[in-house]
């Protein structure tokens, strides 16, 4: 009895030997993404008796600390090498990428933001063992340099001078070079540099009113902005263009009223239409088989003291040939 017990156990511990020493954790030591894209930090393990292991296998990420509560726990029973894959994708942050039961541990982290940068640590726990297995890698979140913001900061109460201040960004955290209006970098400068944040530092100058532009750059690639900007000065001809544009318009309209107002002046000087009465006009003026009433006189007026004359028309009769008459008017008034 004693020596089958004893085999069993000699058994049990090459078993637990086989599993313990036998391991292999593959991961990248180092992973390189862009902000805003996705990366797959990868994991990987395999140990002797995988095709024949019919336990649970066990997936935890850790983050930052080697012993630090695990962000992401994801568990399968390892009973086949086909069928659906262990714990399911979703569209959440953090996901597998990978089957537990082919061995791939991988880590799906999406959207990578500057928070994410730092230690990653893969842990596969199997049934029956009290150790697990754990490998770590590194998660470096790139961002090309750019320019924030370019201001100037007024001298304050301790006196300081004037500066021009310029907030950069990149990861790595990119040189920071200040030109002149020429582009040639500005040697003989004070410049103050102090890092503002992750991945961000401020760069300041002394400021007299010049054109000056900052220049950011790191293996990743080169951002300039100048100040003051190209379109300041674009913006200003715009406005003095527009407001000329204004000044001509108004001219053109006051011209039109004027000229709106003379031509009114003219229609309303108007002929003087006097009514004569009938026994004015000669009985031979008479149309033929109708008597006229009133006749309409035109009378053109020189001066007081001139002779006034009235130009009088009669109405055109068909078969008639128009008589004009001329009649004296007394302009004197009483």
């Amino acid at each position: 009895m004693w020596q089958q017990q004893a085999f069993y156990l000699i058994l049990s511990g090459i078993i637990t030997g086989s599993l313990s020493v036998s391991w292999d954790m593959a991961v990248s030591p180092v992973v390189f993404v862009p902000r805003g894209e996705d990366v797959v930090l990868p994991c990987s393990f395999t140990h002797p008796r995988q095709q024949h292991y019919s336990g649970m296998v066990t997936l935890k990420w850790l983050a930052r600390e080697p012993n630090a509560l695990p962000f992401l726990t994801c568990s399968v029973r390892n009973e086949s090498m086909e069928g659906k894959r262990g714990c399911a994708e979703s569209e959440l942050k953090y996901s597998t990428y990978g089957d537990l039961r082919r061995g791939e541990l991988s880590l799906l982290i999406r959207r990578v933001q500057l928070g994410d940068n730092g230690t990653f640590f893969c842990r596969v726990e199997l049934d029956g063992l009290r150790q697990y297995f754990q490998r770590e890698t590194q998660l470096y979140v790139t961002v090309q340099p750019q320019i924030l913001n370019m201001s100037v900061v007024e001298p304050g109460s301790d006196g300081a001078p004037r500066r021009l201040q310029c907030e950069v960004e990149g990861q790595p955290l990119p040189n920071v070079t200040w030109l002149s209006a020429s582009g040639t970098p500005m040697q003989d400068l004070e410049v103050k540099n102090q890092q503002s944040g992750p991945a961000r530092l401020l760069s300041s100058v002394s400021y007299l009113q010049e054109v000056l532009s900052c220049r950011a750059k790191s293996r990743l690639g080169v951002a300039e902005r100048r100040h003051p900007a190209a379109h300041s000065t674009t913006l200003i001809i715009s406005v003095i263009v527009s407001g000329l544009i204004v000044l001509l318009l108004l001219l053109l309209l006051g011209t039109g009223c004027i000229a709106y107002r003379r031509n009114r002046a003219r229609a309303a000087a108007s002929p003087i239409y006097e009514t004569v009465e009938n026994d004015r006009v000669q009985d031979s003026d008479r149309p033929v088989g109708g008597s006229v009433e009133l006749q309409l006189v035109y009378s053109t007026l020189n001066d007081a003291s001139s002779s006034q004359h009235a130009r009088v028309e009669r109405p055109v009769y068909p078969q008639e040939e128009p008589v004009v008459l001329y009649s004296p008017v007394n302009m004197n008034s009483d």
